[in-house]
C-alpha cells in the first residue's frame, strides 16, 4: 500500500509561493538570489511519520487482509464443491444426467460468483486507497500553502530515494513539516472507516 500512497506525496512536485518571480519577470539586479528560497521534504519520513498515513495504512492493510480471507474461503468452497463433483462422476453417484448438469450449473454458478467477488473487492480497495492518496494530496497541499505564508519559501521540493543528486541537509525542513502536520491532524480516520470494514466483513460473511 505505501508504494502507491507514495504517489500523493511526491505529486505536490514542487510548490512556489504566491510571489515567486514568473519566468518572464526580471529579477531586479543584484538581489536575484536573496529572492529564491528553497526547501526539501524526505517523502519516505512522510510517509512513516505522518500519523494520518500510519492510521489509514492500517486501514488499508486491514481492509486487504479481510478481502484476502474472504477470496480465500469463497475459493475454498468451490473446490470443495468442484471436488465432491467429480468424486460422484467418478462413482456413479447421480440418479440422472439431469442431476449432474444441475449440480454442474451450480459449481458455474458459484465460480461467476467468486470471481465478481473477486473484481468487486480488487476495485473497492483501488478506489478505497485512491481516497487515501487524494485526502494525503489534500492535507499536505492545505499545510504548505499556510506554511509557506510565515517561511516566504519559493520552492518547496520532495526529495524521495536518489530523484535529486545532492541536497544540502540544511534545507531540509521533514521534522518541521511532520510535526506541523500531526499537530493538525485531529485523529484517526478510523471512525468512518472501521464502520465500512466492519459492513464489509458482514456483507462477506452472509455470501
Amino acid at each position: 500500500m505505501r508504494s502507491m500512497a507514495v504517489v500523493a506525496v511526491a505529486a505536490l512536485g514542487m510548490t512556489a509561493c504566491q510571489n515567486s518571480p514568473q519566468m518572464d519577470e526580471k529579477p531586479a539586479a543584484g538581489n536575484a538570489s536573496s529572492e529564491v528560497k528553497i526547501a526539501y521534504v524526505e517523502v519516505d519520513s512522510i510517509m512513516t511519520q505522518y500519523n494520518f498515513c500510519k492510521d489509514y495504512q492500517k486501514i488499508l492493510e486491514k481492509r486487504g487482509t479481510n478481502i484476502q480471507n474472504a477470496l480465500a474461503a469463497q475459493e475454498q468452497n468451490l473446490q470443495a464443491a468442484a471436488q465432491n463433483f467429480q468424486n460422484k462422476v467418478n462413482n456413479n453417484g447421480f440418479s440422472s444426467r439431469q442431476e449432474a448438469e444441475s449440480q454442474q450449473a451450480a459449481i458455474q454458478r458459484q465460480q461467476e460468483q467468486y470471481l465478481a467477488s473477486r473484481d468487486r473487492l480488487a476495485n473497492e480497495l483501488q478506489s478505497e486507497t485512491a481516497k487515501f492518496n487524494e485526502a494525503l494530496h489534500d492535507s499536505l497541499e492545505h499545510f504548505i500553502a499556510k506554511y509557506i505564508k510565515d517561511k516566504k519559501y519559493t520552492y518547496i521540493l520532495t526529495k524521495q530515494g536518489d530523484n535529486m543528486l545532492y541536497a544540502d541537509p540544511a534545507l531540509d525542513i521533514t521534522k518541521e513539516v511532520v510535526a506541523g502536520l500531526n499537530k493538525a491532524y485531529k485523529g484517526k480516520p478510523a471512525a468512518e472507516e472501521k464502520k465500512e470494514v466492519k459492513k464489509e466483513e458482514k456483507k462477506e460473511e452472509k455470501k
